[in-house]
């Protein structure tokens, strides 16, 4: 029998009376095992050492809490480093203009998760072959891959009741590692989708 109100999202067991509206599991060791089962993030970015630490506020940090810069590679390090850095609250990839680019979808999730129309033409465009991710808002997607934009480092553009801001150099993406449905950890060619974004 389903439970009444919220329920945990690893086991399906009724949230306690009284849990915080954003509470999204019964215990702490549902919400770790959720998190190391879907936290990872495509070898064809956790290889390149270009990770960084940032605040909540996304304000860049080095591994050691220090500033850290989008376009100074000595503040940038490893993932492995990163990720074991207890600095800021979360993790940040850099980009460099290297091919890296990332499609950010604002505000496409409601609160139950459903895809708003205009992103889900996105992801349909993007059709399986690249990796998505949930935003730390957890109401956002960032869709990553391979791809050229030209003329500068990053473009917002409206579609439809949305924005995609697409991001190519001189910018860090905050990285969840929280993947987004079954979308494959390989980062796959979104030429076409810019091309058709621009």
């Amino acid at each position: 029998m389903k439970p009444q109100g919220p329920a945990c999202e690893r086991c399906g067991t009724a949230l306690r009376a009284g849990a915080r509206s954003v509470a999204r599991y019964c215990s702490t060791r549902c919400r770790v095992a959720a998190h190391r089962a879907r936290r990872s993030v495509p070898a064809e970015l956790s290889r390149r050492p270009r990770w960084i630490r940032r605040t909540a506020r996304k304000v860049p940090l080095t591994i050691d809490g220090a500033a850290a810069s989008s376009t100074d590679p000595s503040t940038w390090s490893r993932y492995r480093d990163a990720a074991a850095s207890s600095a800021g609250a979360g993790l940040g990839f850099v980009l460099d203009g290297d091919g890296v680019v990332c499609l950010d979808l604002d505000h496409c999730l409601d609160v139950e998760g459903t895809v708003a129309g205009w992103a889900q033409n996105v992801l349909d465009a993007v059709a399986g072959s690249s990796w998505v991710e949930v935003s730390p808002s957890g109401d956002g997607l960032h869709v990553w891959g391979h791809g050229r934009l030209p003329g500068g480092a990053g473009r917002r553009l409206r579609l439809g009741e949305g924005t995609v801001e697409v991001y190519a150099t001189g910018r860090y993406i905050a990285v969840t590692g929280r993947t987004f449905g079954d979308t494959p950890q390989r980062l796959g060619d979104l030429q076409h989708v810019i091309d058709s974004l621009l």
